[in-house]
């Protein structure tokens, strides 16, 4: 249940960091940039591709924050999520976990 809600979070977080910007008319190079990490948003709150996603999400966010410094805090904060939901993974109750069943770590 814990990473269905961080993937929520996440995936919020960044539609609601992308429609802000969105209203505010960014520059265009940071434009392409938040409809991808919009659409990525998307994906992580369906569970869909989830490491893939997350991956790209840190990425493009670390980006935006070396086009545009004054975006830095939130788009540091939603880099870390990614960064974490990429190495954690779906969870159970995900689109992935459906296709492609449970991951289990045995030691």
């Amino acid at each position: 249940m814990g990473l269905l809600l961080q993937r929520l979070v996440t995936g919020l977080a960044l539609l609601n960091h992308g429609i802000v910007l969105f209203q505010k008319a960014p520059a265009l190079a940071t434009l392409a940039l938040q409809c991808s990490t919009t659409a990525l948003a998307i994906l992580l709150i369906i569970g869909l591709w989830t490491p893939v996603a997350a991956a790209l999400v840190a990425a493009v966010e670390v980006w935006i924050t070396l086009l545009d410094p004054s975006l830095s805090t939130a788009s540091i904060l939603l880099a870390a999520l990614g960064a974490s939901l990429a190495m954690i993974g779906p969870g159970a109750y995900s689109v992935d976990a459906r296709l492609f069943g449970r991951k289990h770590i045995g030691m």
